[in-house]
């Protein structure tokens, strides 16, 4: 019916005209368009041409085998190298976005639910103030309180936004733009000068998150910025960052840090202290100005190019800024008033337990006295400490009563925060010798005891005394005076050095002694603080006492939490035996090793003390109304250039006792009536022995070394006793 493909005529069917249909054959108009048959006409062709070429011995066979290949689908062109960079990168680009919105969906899920997020509240405050009710110190993770924006000078909050994110009235949290241009002009410079975090990003770290440096943590604070933006307006968050920002030198918020260096509120900085304000936020622990003056104002200058640069002020408030750099506020009080608000931080939780608000803490601590301390034991080793070898000191004054009136831990808090005063223990030499003459007069000895001063030796330890020569037969009061170290072993072993531990712990010394011969001469530890506490009951009659700081605890509202009520230990010495001490260490100031003691008017008392090697120097001294311990060494117990107790500690306690008394009627003590230093009895100019220490052998006997206070035979023998 159909003609074979190729044929040039096309027979159609006639089915009649008369048929039931019509006339069934094609019109002109049903027939393909010229175009269409020349299409048709060129894929003929072409179909035939490959057939040909395939060969023509394929005889009627090659006309099907035309007919199958022209059937065929044709094989699609190669794309070009550009075709296939493009492929891939579309490919890559979307598994790229696929990874990243899984990371994102991963570390939203560890986040807390969003619903339930919310500003953590401000750390807790903790103002520490004197006597007198003046703040002397603050603590905890934030130092001010927070500040609103309308409240400050409209330069403070632009000079953070042009320092450290300029777009930040324009993005949503982050900023690509600025993440470029920081990106950019890091590795133009070589080094990392800008970087590409935004306000909203840095506060969602402060907020929530901690300061490592991962992809995790950088996700997280992304997601955390995107929510703050839009939880919160722009200046909400502007003023949430400068109250929370770490300005170094432990200040955390705006106002902390302005009070901190420029003893002012953030409400009346200055254009060139707003601009060292914001620049510190970028390195705060190496730019604080109380470290590197320099540096702050360095950066500070670039601060105020930034602000010039972006409107926020005139080339010439640029220019008179720069004039008048910021510096450093003279500071309200000395730096170890640190040594205090640590120790006072250490006793706080103990009282009130775990601190979840503002509190007050009223101390002990007599301002002015502490500034008086402070510059005592600075000027002393700074005059004398390289020609002495010492390098540290510590020194503590306690009332009657134990409430500490001043207290030192080191000779700067900048530079060491560790407490020699409270947590320091050291050897107290000769220091310790009265609690062993105490127990001698408790057990029916007197001043004027006479006792062998003589060589002695115990299982091959030979303690001597510093001049080498002996005086023979003595009484117990000159031998104190003089501090005669063969003495002072003969008691401890008559009376049993168990009891001088005891005694000493009954008096108020809390570390553990070794109850061994060398105890007498002060060889087991301890601290300035408790050996200040023991002084106390021989200036206050018999009387133990705990040693306190903290006064009174209120909470921001007003409302007492604690209110220190005297912890009476009760009698400790009775009266008499309190007489006789005070009467001996009286004759240490008038003739003894503490002569160069200078304090007109009043009656005191006290005892040097000499560590081995001369590691130790040590003056423990008191009145009717104060005790005062100072100690000098070096950290690493290494040897001084032979600073003993009366010399440096002694001039060191003279000075700090004199503004202590001040202004104050003159009171006796317990006992010893009104003998001043100087008295009868007292060396000329010139002639003041010197501070024994420890030589001749071991620091300490052996544990097993006899103890003639247990055998009166033997007591017999060593010392000739009856």
């Amino acid at each position: 019916m159909f003609g074979r493909r190729g044929e040039r005529e096309r027979r159609e069917p006639v089915l009649g005209a008369s048929g039931a249909f019509g006339d069934l054959r094609l019109s002109a108009d049903d027939r393909p368009t010229v175009m269409a048959r020349e299409r048709a006409a060129s894929r003929a062709k072409k179909s035939s041409s490959r057939s040909d070429s395939d060969g023509g011995s394929r005889g009627h066979g090659g006309s099907r085998g035309r007919g199958r290949t022209s059937g065929k689908r044709r094989r699609s062109p190669k794309r070009g190298g550009f075709g296939r960079l493009v492929y891939w990168t579309v490919v890559l680009g979307l598994w790229g976005v696929i990874g990243l919105a899984g990371l994102i969906f991963y570390e939203a899920s560890q986040l807390p639910p969003i619903q339930n997020l919310a500003i953590p509240d401000r750390p807790p405050t903790v103002i520490i103030q004197g006597a007198d009710g003046k703040a002397i110190a603050t603590r905890g993770e934030m130092g001010g309180t927070n500040v609103p924006l309308r409240a400050l000078p409209p330069y403070l909050p632009q000079a953070f936004v042009a320092i450290e994110d300029r777009r930040f009235y324009q993005h949503y949290g982050l900023d690509p733009l600025g993440l470029v241009r920081a990106v950019f002009v890091n590795l133009t410079s070589g080094r990392v000068r800008e970087g590409g975090s935004t306000l909203t990003q840095q506060l969602a770290k402060n907020l929530f998150l901690t300061q490592e440096r991962t992809l995790s943590r950088k996700v997280q604070e992304l997601i955390l910025s995107i929510w703050l933006e839009t939880k919160y307006s722009k200046n909400e968050l502007l003023e949430l960052y400068m109250n929370r920002v770490y300005f170094g030198a432990g200040a955390y918020g705006v106002e902390a840090a302005a009070q901190r260096y420029f003893g002012k509120s953030a409400r009346q900085v200055t254009l060139s202290e707003a601009a060292m304000l914001a620049g510190l936020v970028k390195s705060p622990s190496a730019l604080a100005p109380t470290r590197n003056l320099e540096g702050a104002q360095a950066r500070a200058e670039v601060v105020l190019a930034a602000m010039q640069d972006e409107g926020f002020i005139t080339a010439q408030m640029r220019q008179t800024a720069l004039a008048r750099p910021a510096t450093l506020a003279k500071s309200q009080g000395p730096d170890s008033f640190g040594y205090v608000a640590d120790w006072v931080m250490e006793q706080l939780k103990s009282i009130v337990g775990q601190i979840t608000e503002d509190l007050t803490v009223q101390t002990t601590i007599d301002p002015s006295l502490q500034g008086a301390a402070d510059k005592a034991l600075k000027d002393a080793l700074a005059k004398n400490g390289k020609k002495l070898g010492v390098d540290q000191g510590a020194l503590v004054v306690m009332d009657t009563e134990g409430g500490v009136r001043a207290l030192v831990g080191g000779r700067s808090y900048e530079e060491s925060q560790y407490n020699r005063a409270v947590t320091a223990r050291r050897q107290p030499g000769s220091s310790f010798k009265p609690f062993v003459y105490l127990t001698a007069m408790e057990r029916g000895l007197t001043p004027e005891t006479v006792r062998e001063d003589a060589p002695i030796s115990i299982k091959g330890w030979r303690p001597e005394n510093f001049s080498k020569e002996y005086r023979g037969a003595v009484e117990l009061k000159t031998a104190l005076a003089l501090s005669l170290n063969t003495v002072a072993v003969r008691l401890a072993l008559e009376v049993g050095p168990d009891e001088v531990v005891k005694t000493a712990h009954r008096l108020g010394v809390n570390s553990k002694l070794e109850p061994n011969a060398s105890i007498a001469l002060g060889t087991s530890e301890v601290s300035v603080l408790e050996m200040a506490a023991a002084y106390a009951p021989f200036a206050n009659g018999g009387v133990g006492v705990t040693p306190h700081v903290i006064a009174q605890v209120r909470d921001k509202s007003g409302k007492v939490l604690f209110s220190y009520a005297q912890e009476s230990r009760g009698m400790v010495m009775a009266p008499p035996h309190v007489a006789m001490m005070n009467r001996m260490m009286q004759d240490v100031l008038r003739i003894g090793t503490a002569r160069r003691a200078d304090l007109p008017g009043w009656p005191a008392a006290g005892k040097t003390g000499t560590s081995q090697d001369y590691r130790d120097a040590w003056f423990m001294g008191y009145t009717g109304r104060f005790v005062a311990g100072v100690w000098l060494g070096n950290d690493d117990s290494s040897p001084t250039k032979k600073a003993g107790g009366s010399g440096l500690p002694v001039e060191i306690w003279s000075q700090v006792m004199k503004a202590a008394h001040k202004d104050m009627p003159v009171v006796a003590l317990p006992g010893a009536g009104m003998d001043l230093p100087g008295g009868p009895g007292a060396l000329p100019p010139g002639e003041v022995p010197e501070e024994p220490v420890v030589t001749g052998g071991p620091q300490r006997p052996p544990a097993n070394a006899p103890r003639p206070g247990l055998d009166n035979w033997l007591l017999d023998k060593l010392f000739g006793r009856g």
